[in-house]
């Protein structure tokens, strides 16, 4: 995404910044487990590569963006309600940091986990 700056300059915003933006506020929803992703992203995860933007998918389009999360919930949260508390913090935190409008969030559950015991 490109904008013009009243004859200051460019500003330019990569698509793997808003997905990292989505995918740090929606890691923060309780609830949330983990992020999904493919088989690449498990493996940089055990060599302690960390990929923000892991189980995202962003499109933009002018200053509208669709993003696509896929996630691990924990075991025992209500789902439709953590989904739509993700969908809220996702489009609001693209919105503040990058005034980009978040046209729809779109959230896929690839699994549940179980609490991990610390």
């Amino acid at each position: 995404m490109t904008e013009k700056n009243a004859g200051i300059g460019e500003v330019q915003i990569a698509n793997e910044v808003v997905s990292s933006i989505a995918g740090i506020s929606a890691a923060e929803v309780e609830g949330v487990d983990s992020m999904a992703g493919g088989f690449t992203n498990e493996l940089a995860g055990k060599f302690g590569v960390k990929n923000l933007s892991k189980g995202v998918k962003v499109e933009m389009a002018d200053e509208f963006v669709t993003v696509d999360l896929a996630l691990h919930m924990k075991y025992g949260y209500n789902i439709p309600r953590t989904c739509t508390q993700v969908q809220e913090k996702v489009a609001q935190a693209i919105n503040s940091m990058t005034g980009l409008t978040v046209k729809s969030v779109n959230v896929r559950i690839a699994g549940v986990s179980l609490e991990r015991e610390q």
